[in-house]
């Protein structure tokens, strides 16, 4: 589908209007979803009485699985529903099912809910992006970042909103706001049609998908050695909203002149510093990459892992030098500070890799396979987490370290493959893997 040339089109903030409208649409959803999050465990813990392992089970659970439904609901949008029914479908069930986590007896039903919607709404948004783009549009490469800064002021809002109203008036206050979210997120994003591109018939979209080539061996492998590196990343990663929202309840000195920080603000120190070390960071990516001296995909990504690493280290030394006292503030947000610079080199990154190397038709359902990898990592963070209780907090943030670290070593050693694939996706070659190696044909 032919765009305006980047000339001739009206931009919003530099960037064609339609991405800041998938990117409003986004930061309502994210409001939503980390307004409950910001809550999840507490609720758990504080107002149905589950034990703090079962607890963990739960939320690792919930947050694999609205990490596993968008595989399917890729293929859904991909094959039958198109993205923009998809995306509306899902953010009108995920909008029930934050409502319904406002009543005690239906809290595992919401989550379902939740889940399931999500499973049609996160893959068709993002993989609209490509599409406001001309391939040699030169924006196009740096559009995920601008994407993930816009989502992230809906994560900064939301445990301010949700969380100072569940901590103060109420649960239910809280997961009642983040249902108000979502359904402004689908407002906007039914108000903003005419600035995104018009979508193929889906019987067009069909037959596009039975004439294209679809994967190819080696980028497949690709996919899937990614996807398994972050598993292990997020593993790690995803204590955030688990176990270190814990130790800020019962580990953290957050008085502050007579004033206790709420726990649930310090979850707000992600997504704004997301916000403010973004655009320096690009600015930095652009003048090594003018230069020649950009660093590969693969590079950035370990990079990334190893600096949420130094970040888990820094916790565990400050836990470890504490004692029997409470770990003053400050080191939480030291923390912060470097996990979130890790993780602006990881995250965006892999998402727009994702996105890159989807054959025409199945841009849904690659990125839906960027977010199962997430599945299976939270997952993994859910089992992680139960140790939070069984072993010392220092040892366990140690722990956070070396999975990281492990996942460092993983992105790194697939630098080689991934130039390949590059390589052969700029020219009519293909690549096979057999037995004695790569080979082009």
């Amino acid at each position: 589908m032919s765009r305006p040339p980047a000339s001739v089109e009206p931009r919003w903030f530099g960037q064609p209007p339609g991405l800041t409208i998938l990117f409003l649409t986004n930061m309502w959803e994210q409001f939503s979803y980390f307004g409950m999050r910001a809550l999840l465990v507490y609720y758990m813990t504080k107002q149905l009485m589950l034990s703090q392992g079962h607890s963990s089970y739960v939320y690792g659970l919930y947050t694999a699985c609205a990490y596993f439904t968008p595989f399917v609901g890729g293929v859904i949008a991909d094959r039958w529903l198109g993205k923009r029914r998809a995306i509306i479908t899902g953010a009108s069930i995920m909008a029930a099912g934050h409502f319904m986590m406002a009543f005690e007896p239906l809290f595992y039903a919401a989550l379902a809910t939740i889940a399931l919607g999500n499973g049609l709404f996160l893959p068709s948004l993002p993989s609209q992006i490509d599409d406001l783009y001309t391939r040699d549009d030169p924006r196009r490469g740096w559009a995920y970042n601008v994407y993930y800064v816009g989502i992230n002021i809906g994560g900064f809002l939301a445990p301010l909103v949700c969380g100072t109203l569940g901590e103060v008036y109420g649960w239910h206050y809280g997961f009642g706001a983040a249902g108000i979210g979502m359904v402004a997120g689908l407002a906007i994003y039914l108000w903003g049609q005419r600035y995104l591109p018009p979508e193929k018939p889906m019987a067009a979209q069909r037959l596009s998908l039975a004439a294209g080539a679809g994967f190819d061996r080696a980028t497949v492998l690709l996919l899937v050695a990614v996807a398994l590196s972050v598993t292990v990343f997020r593993g790690a990663y995803e204590q955030v909203g688990n176990t270190l929202a814990l130790w800020a309840d019962s580990g953290v000195d957050r008085a502050v002149g007579g004033f206790a920080i709420p726990m649930t603000w310090f979850q707000s120190l992600n997504p704004l510093l997301v916000m403010l070390m973004t655009p320096p960071l690009l600015a930095w990516w652009h003048r090594r990459a003018a230069a020649g001296a950009d660093s590969s995909p693969m590079t950035r990504m370990a990079i990334g892992a190893l600096l949420v690493a130094a970040a888990y280290l820094l916790l565990a030394l400050a836990e470890a030098s504490s004692g029997d006292a409470r770990t003053p503030w400050l080191w939480l947000v030291a923390f912060f500070v470097i996990f979130t610079f890790g993780e602006l080199f990881i995250l965006p990154t892999g998402l727009g890799l994702f996105a890159r190397l989807a054959p025409a038709g199945l841009g849904a359902t690659t990125v839906a396979a960027w977010y199962l990898a997430m599945f299976s990592g939270n997952l993994t963070a859910g089992l992680v987490g139960a140790l939070w209780s069984r072993i010392a907090h220092d040892h366990f943030f140690f722990l956070l370290a070396g999975i990281a670290v492990v996942a460092a070593l993983l992105l790194r050693s697939l630098d080689p493959l991934l130039r390949r694939v590059e390589s052969a996706k700029a020219s009519p070659t293909t690549v096979d893997i057999s037995p004695n190696g790569p080979s082009m044909s």
